[in-house]
């Protein structure tokens, strides 16, 4: 995978404040790539950021990560909606404005796509 999006996914990433969550599709158009992408580099290179915090739509994530996120949920006061399945996506997501405007001053050091 092509470093400078790893990079950039993962700056994107360490942008989204303690108490938020977005998608997957969220930080992929913020980036400029694939929701898969975002999540491939989540998978192999992002146990050094937030990713508890980056959730599918619906506030889900692979059932092997679901009890180590809810650990960081509780603790960050992420609720969890009432199946326990996920959190609550809606409630929790961050203002993506304020995302934008934050990712483009942490990847102004690096060339653009």
């Amino acid at each position: 995978m092509d470093d400078l999006l790893v990079e950039r996914v993962l700056r994107a990433v360490d942008q989204v404040p303690p108490g938020r969550v977005v998608s997957y599709g969220d930080l992929a158009a913020l980036v400029g790539t694939g929701p898969r992408q975002v999540g491939a580099v989540l998978r192999d290179w992002g146990s050094g950021v937030a990713w508890w915090r980056v959730t599918n739509r619906d506030g889900d994530l692979p059932g092997e990560l679901l009890g180590r996120a809810s650990t960081h949920w509780e603790a960050e006061g992420i609720g969890l909606r009432a199946t326990g399945r996920g959190c609550r996506f809606a409630e929790h997501r961050a203002d993506l404005a304020i995302l934008a405007h934050d990712y483009a001053r942490a990847v102004g050091d690096l060339h653009a796509p």
